[in-house]
């Protein structure tokens, strides 16, 4: 079989893969305490972003996989709040986050990366956004860790550590 990335070529599943980098990169540095501070008025910690993240990403992956494996499947909307409030967030760390996030971006572009390009097309159908494409999935996925990476910037600046 041969393998096609996406019609924007192989670059969108290249983002998505490097986005834990980034991640990582800025998170660089933060003890448990910075980590778990809430500089910002009203915003989460580092570490619940980093909760937040990663539960999205199995998420996304899970609704990738079931567009790609199910005819036009449901894809029900998930309230972050509520995961915030219910998941343990306090409770987890910070590596074991970056590293679910890193195994499942690396599961993914592996999958995504074998796919033909008909594949592209598929659609799973959302609870509150309609018809989404494979390839809408994966750009909401690689726009959401850069949408969070800019919070953790803003947290750094606002413990006087250099972003």
């Amino acid at each position: 079989m041969t393998t096609v990335t996406t019609p924007a070529g192989s670059e969108l599943i290249d983002l998505y893969r490097a986005g834990t980098q980034k991640l990582r990169e800025s998170v660089h540095g933060l003890d448990d305490v910075q980590l778990r501070a809430t500089p910002v008025p009203g915003a989460w910690s580092t570490l619940q972003v980093l909760c937040h993240l990663a539960d999205s990403e199995m998420l996304f992956a899970e609704r990738m996989k079931r567009v790609l494996a199910e005819h036009r499947p449901p894809l029900p909307f998930a309230d972050p709040a509520l995961h915030m409030k219910s998941l343990a967030c306090d409770a987890r760390n910070a590596e074991e986050e970056l590293a679910v996030m890193e195994a499942v971006r690396r599961q993914m572009a592996r999958i995504l990366k074998a796919q033909p390009a008909e594949a592209w097309r598929r659609v799973g159908i959302h609870s509150r956004e309609g018809e989404r494409t494979l390839e809408q999935l994966l750009q909401k996925a690689v726009d959401h860790l850069a949408h969070h990476l800019a919070f953790i910037r803003e947290k750094r600046r606002a413990l006087g550590i250099d972003a």
